[in-house]
C-alpha cells in the first residue's frame, strides 16, 4: 500500500519543526553555560579569578546586538551584553513558533 499524499507532505514539516526545536534548546543551553561562566568570572565564584573577559562567550551569542552596545553608558554594558543573547533566543523561539503555526 502506498502512503497518502497528506502523510508524505507532513514529514518534511515534522523534520523542520524538530530541527527548529533542537536549535532553540541547543542555543538556550549554550546561553545558560555562557551566562554561568559570566557570573563565575565576574564574582569570582569557586575560586575563579575575577577578570574583564568574564563575558567573552556571551558576545558571539548576542551578535549582532552586541555590536551596538557602544551607544549605551559604560555601566550598562555588562547587563546589555548578558541580555543580547536572550534577544536572539526570543527571536529563534518566535520564528520556530511561527513556523509551527503555519
Amino acid at each position: 500500500m502506498s502512503r497518502s499524499p497528506r502523510h508524505s507532505a507532513r514529514r518534511p514539516s515534522f523534520v523542520v519543526s524538530l530541527s527548529c526545536r533542537v536549535l532553540v534548546v541547543l542555543f538556550a543551553a549554550l546561553y545558560a553555560v555562557a551566562f554561568g561562566l559570566f557570573l563565575v568570572g565576574t564574582y569570582g565564584w569557586f575560586g575563579s579569578p575575577q577578570g574583564p573577559l568574564a563575558g567573552v562567550f556571551l558576545v558571539p551569542l548576542g551578535l549582532p546586538w552586541s555590536l551596538w552596545l557602544d551607544g549605551l553608558p559604560q555601566s550598562l554594558w555588562p547587563l546589555a551584553a548578558s541580555a543580547a543573547p536572550a534577544l536572539n533566543l526570543l527571536l529563534l523561539w518566535s520564528l520556530c513558533w511561527w513556523r509551527a503555526r503555519r
